[in-house]
């Protein structure tokens, strides 16, 4: 008999309480509104590239981020609920209430119907791209959790699903300044394996972890795409995904503003020690929402977005021949 079995067993006994109206809130994990920070570039960068427009951004941001936060929590509510059985064997999210409580079905859909539908009619008082980039975030939560698709149980592609959320966030915090155009590919696609970076790192803590802990075996209950995982293959990933970043990252850089090339030692630098976080026991790379807490960490993102903020004013001539074809000549041809 596996564990949640024998909470099963608990429920219909009786010994299991019934969930009240904080256990169905907590489902939401409202603290984990930190992540919408990955909005904030975003929104920067549309200012510095497209400008404001006439009318301001704050209505749209006053009404963007409760909504990006409704739609996460929605997201959050049938991800706790669709993994009770698997999540039943980690370490920490076996304390979730959607595995110690005894949980009604009707309430848990119609709490996530009522906070899918909040975050969506607030998206669509922001403006209309803001509201298709909604609806994607939104659906991003079906593929990941909900058969037939559920992406999480599928090695590389688990993190490459959930990670999208990562590029979608920044294109909410681009709409809230222009609803007229899309930040660049090379922008998004650097965000989106920035994103894969960290999710990877996540799970190479996690296996770690478990493995070296309640076993293999735990970890394989626990979630599908550890099956097909070892720590040198997740180990290998993240190095990948954090290549794939810079380099996008390094275009985006070259095409619209090749100053920001100056802070890119910065931006290694984050990899670099978010890998190092995620190798020690108990990481906080295991729960993103505690980042803030990290302080070394703190110190270098406060230093890479100062140093963004300093070369988005300041030109470097210098540096504008660097993305010239240039030859060293030795000699006559």
């Amino acid at each position: 008999m596996n564990m949640f079995s024998v909470l099963s067993s608990a429920r219909l006994d009786g010994q299991v309480k019934a969930a009240g109206w904080r256990e169905y809130l907590q489902m939401a994990r409202l603290d984990h509104m930190t992540k919408h920070v990955f909005i904030l570039p975003g929104l920067v960068l549309a200012m510095v590239f497209r400008g404001l427009p006439d009318q301001g951004i704050w209505w749209q941001v006053l009404l963007g981020f409760p909504s990006a936060v409704l739609i996460a929590s929605a997201n959050y509510i049938i991800n706790e609920w669709l993994d009770r059985e698997s999540d039943a064997f980690h370490p920490d999210k076996s304390a979730r209430p959607a595995v110690n409580t005894a949980m009604s079905r009707a309430v848990v859909y119609g709490f996530y119907a009522l906070v899918s539908g909040a975050g969506l009619l607030m998206a669509h008082a922001v403006g209309p791209l803001f509201l298709y980039v909604s609806v994607l975030f939104w659906l991003s939560g079906i593929v990941y959790n909900v058969y037939p698709f559920r992406t999480k149980d599928m090695a590389y592609l688990d993190v490459l699903s959930e990670s999208i959320n990562n590029p979608l966030r920044m294109l909410l915090g681009w709409a809230m300044v222009d609803q007229s155009s899309i930040a660049p590919s090379s922008l998004l696609l650097g965000y989106w394996m920035g994103g894969a970076f960290l999710m990877a790192t996540k799970r190479l803590s996690e296996f770690r972890e478990i493995a070296a802990g309640p076993g293999v075996q735990v970890l394989h209950r626990y979630r599908r795409s550890f099956q097909q995982y070892t720590a040198e293959s997740l180990t290998i990933s993240c190095f990948v995904y954090a290549l794939l970043s810079t380099f996008l990252m390094g275009v985006f850089l070259i095409k619209y503003r090749i100053e920001y090339v100056l802070a890119l030692p910065l931006v290694i630098t984050m990899f670099a020690h978010y890998l190092a976080l995620a190798m020690r026991v108990g990481s906080v790379a295991q729960k993103p929402e505690k980042l803030l807490r990290e302080k070394r960490l703190m110190g270098i993102t406060s230093l890479t977005i100062v140093a963004l903020a300093l070369f988005t004013f300041v030109d470097v001539p210098l540096l504008h021949g660097f993305s010239e074809p240039h030859f060293i000549l030795i000699g006559a041809r």
